[in-house]
């Protein structure tokens, strides 16, 4: 039995249009934006309602210690690098993250890539001068290109058309690698073929021998493989863009919710988290479970508020906040915001970014962040939730599988003038398959010690 939609529901899910919407470009042509968000509205969903639901019951779990979410990807994704072999390299560092952290913590781990659709980035200025010249800033693929021209720069809302294809195009691999056979825990040790020698690696072959005899055991008991095949894989992305994310919303026939059929997960970003903006209201109209990233000046009264507003009814796994405070400042400001959002009782995951507020300009000139200090708001994060008796519910990194040097420090050093070895992130640095794996041994630490 098909159920209809309630009418009020589907105007409501407008009614973002006549708020502020920060972070938005300016679309030169609105009847070519016209032309674009009708052609996303006619096309198929990129997720599916079920799926989502499912995600929300794992948040649910992680939330109450039960699970742990690892989500990672690039900072913004580019069409040139929607390769078959990059996404490959990117599902392979998380899966052997995930492994990592589930052999070494005895804990379920929730898998969700920044991928199949994290192609708008917000940006701390409209527009970007060089040499006297002013353009618009580049917004991620989806929004313009990077080329510093003015017909690169130009907005073009087909850009959300291909964005769309190219995510749908990544689903299908990301579908086909893990169902298919290429996450079959007994292949460890494949993975990690054609990579060099190093002390990160080595750490994880010595328990990759672990997990292979754990798995011969199991054999000779006579235990069933079907969970070990094939994993579960989420898609995720921060909601920009308003027009994309509206004309990809569907109604489950199911029940007549409204989902957002971009992505299993969407979060609201520190720049476009106001209480009475566009992104909040519209994503309390969604059934997805979301995300809110929550900077160090954030009070526990606006955590709140955005509780009351994106999780009225206390779903567990329907809200999760992404605390991203940096290391400096994480054991200070975050007890105080924990201990009174959690006193209210309405549940709520925890997820640390130690990315986006250890970010600085090395003396060469590149936008990098410091591994150690990264790992230090981990650190931090897990010490708050230990100190007051509250859940880690997960982590969230920008991160490549590819050998990139955007990252300061990790096993290989790398240092100010190794950057320019091979710097490709065109927005934010990412860590590269090495530093994530040696990640992945310091959080399975903290989770066996919580």
């Amino acid at each position: 039995m098909t159920v209809l939609p309630d009418p009020d529901v589907v105007a409501g899910l407008d009614h973002w249009r006549t708020l502020h919407a920060g972070q938005q470009p300016t679309w030169p042509d609105p009847d070519a934006l016209a032309v674009a968000t009708a052609e996303l509205a006619a096309s198929p969903p990129l997720v599916f309602a079920g799926e989502a639901d499912r995600l929300r019951d794992l948040l649910g779990r992680a939330g109450r210690g039960e699970a742990f979410l690892l989500q990672g990807g690039d900072c913004a994704e580019t069409f040139a690098e929607a390769t078959a072999d990059r996404i490959r390299n990117k599902i392979k560092t998380i899966l052997q993250m995930a492994i990592v952290l589930t052999y070494g913590a005895s804990l379920p781990v929730i898998k969700m890539g920044r991928m199949a659709g994290q192609y708008a980035k917000p940006r701390s200025s409209d527009d970007e001068a060089r040499d006297g010249v002013v353009l618009p800033a580049y917004r991620g693929d989806a929004v313009n290109a990077h080329d510093f021209t003015p017909e690169s720069r130009r907005p073009d809302p087909q850009r959300m058309v291909r964005a769309y294809h190219t995510s749908a195009a990544t689903l299908n691999l990301i579908r086909a690698f893990t169902a298919g056979g290429f996450a079959d825990m007994r292949r460890v040790h494949e993975w990690n073929r054609g990579f060099m020698a190093n002390p990160a690696y080595a750490r994880y072959e010595a328990l990759a021998a672990e997990i292979d005899r754990a798995i011969r055991f199991m054999a000779a008991a006579g235990a069933d493989f079907d969970g070990l095949r094939t994993v579960e894989f989420f898609s995720s992305h921060e909601a920009l863009l308003l027009d994309y994310e509206r004309a990809l919303t569907r109604f489950d026939s199911r029940t007549g919710h409204p989902y957002d059929c971009s992505a299993h997960f969407l979060w609201i970003g520190e720049r476009t988290r106001e209480i009475d903006g566009a992104h909040v209201d519209f994503l309390s109209r969604v059934t997805n479970p979301i995300g809110v990233k929550l900077g160090p000046s954030t009070s526990a009264e606006t955590a709140l508020a955005l509780q009351d507003k994106l999780n009225p009814d206390g779903v567990p796994g329907r809200l999760t906040f992404i605390t991203r405070m940096g290391a400096g400042r994480i054991r200070d400001v975050l007890p105080s915001l924990v201990e009174k959002v959690e006193a209210g009782g309405n549940p709520v995951t925890w997820v640390c970014d130690p990315m986006h507020g250890n970010t600085f300009a090395a003396p060469s000139g590149y936008k990098t962040r410091d591994f150690g200090v990264v790992l230090d708001e981990v650190k931090g994060f897990f010490e708050v939730h230990s100190a007051l008796g509250t859940v880690p519910g997960g982590l969230h990194v920008e991160l490549t599988g590819d050998d990139v040097t955007e990252v300061m420090g990790g096993s290989e050093e790398i240092d100010d003038i190794g950057l320019s070895r091979r710097y490709e992130t065109l927005v934010d640095p990412r860590l590269n398959h090495q530093q994530s794996l040696e990640m992945a041994f310091q959080v399975a630490e903290m989770l066996r010690e919580r």
